[in-house]
């Protein structure tokens, strides 16, 4: 069952869509769920929905997996760089998609001080910390990375595809060495060998996105947090290939089981 909402977005003090996956049975029986909140929730479910016309295979995913979820998809703003600029948690200038202000901070507040609350209050939960996740792809991957840094206390869990580390490392790497982390703290990083380029890289592990994912998870290691990256063989930036990591992901974050 997936509900379409809308919520205020007081960051920007404007409207943003919440795409709820809730588990069939949900209406039927009294079981309270772990919740995983995803950025970019147009895009998880329907591909009618999707940016690109393609989504991650989130419903049919979650709708025959063997444990059952919660999933709260929060939407971006559509336009200009309003999806990067609030996907993006630190303050960029002279980029070739121009300069953004960082507002992903003021996003990350808001989801820990406003959504999740409501979503608390609101549906059948469990509202620990220890059964609480976050993740995306992309800036979203960027996002749910600075998440489980930043908000360690109220996320245990992050899934982080295809981040966009990029100009942001050195902003990172003085979160990673500033927050505490939680030994139980679980990331899964991930990237594709093609997402540098539309022909086969000779080495993709000499790519930039390459080490700077192997520094993060170098970085995150030294902090005693259960991290594993994931190196998606062809694997490109976009949806088709995210939707093929969901059961590595889950599996890896809820039943501890890694199966590369």
């Amino acid at each position: 069952m997936i509900l379409k909402e809308e919520i205020y977005y007081s960051p920007c003090h404007k409207i943003r869509g919440l795409h709820i996956y809730l588990p069939d049975d949900y209406e039927s029986s009294e079981d309270y769920y772990p919740v995983m909140y995803y950025f970019d929730g147009h895009n998880l479910f329907f591909d009618q929905d999707a940016t690109y016309g393609k989504s991650w295979g989130l419903k049919d995913f979650l709708d025959g997996y063997d444990k059952k979820f919660i999933v709260v998809g929060i939407e971006c703003g559509h336009e200009g760089n309003e999806r990067l600029d609030e996907y993006c948690p630190y303050p960029y200038s002279g980029l070739f998609w121009g300069n953004l202000k960082g507002t992903g901070k003021k996003t990350l507040e808001w989801i820990v001080s406003e959504v999740k609350p409501m979503i608390d209050s609101r549906f059948r939960v469990y509202k620990e910390r220890e059964c609480t996740g976050i993740a995306g792809s992309s800036m979203g991957g960027l996002m749910s990375l600075y998440g489980i840094i930043a908000h360690n206390d109220v996320f245990s869990k992050a899934a982080c595809l295809s981040s966009s580390i990029g100009p942001g490392m050195k902003y990172i790497r003085e979160d990673i060495e500033f927050h505490h982390l939680n030994e139980d703290t679980k990331i899964y990083l991930s990237w594709g060998t093609q997402e540098a380029s539309r022909r086969p890289v000779k080495n993709p592990m000499h790519t930039k996105m390459a080490k700077d994912h192997m520094i993060i998870k170098d970085l995150l290691k030294e902090k005693q947090t259960d991290i594993v990256l994931y190196v998606q063989s062809g694997g490109r930036h976009c949806e088709a290939d995210w939707e093929k990591q969901n059961q590595l992901y889950y599996d890896y974050l809820w039943k501890n089981q890694i199966n590369f």
